[in-house]
């Protein structure tokens, strides 16, 4: 069996995905379950200057993620539109 890895937000994602409109909130939260089954789904990529750091899109959104393998979790550190997530 595989494992499963627990999704956990940091505070400033949380709030950030709070203010995002419902429908493109429920897409994310979606894409975001996932993860918890793939923390490498096709369309993932490694974030310039930060090994560790993941981004997954949907549609005009970010999630920037990192995947603590030791504690089997996926920690989302950002989640944003594409034009303000990256600062």
């Amino acid at each position: 069996m595989e494992k499963r890895y627990s999704i956990r937000f940091a505070e400033s994602a949380a709030r950030s995905l709070a203010r995002v409109p419902a429908v493109v909130r429920l897409r994310i939260t979606t894409k975001i379950d996932a993860l918890a089954d793939n923390p490498h789904p096709a369309g993932t990529r490694n974030m310039k200057g930060d090994e560790h750091a993941y981004r997954l899109r949907v549609g005009d959104y970010r999630v920037v993620y990192d995947i603590i393998e030791d504690a089997v979790v996926v920690l989302i550190l950002r989640v944003g539109h594409r034009k303000d997530v990256y600062r």
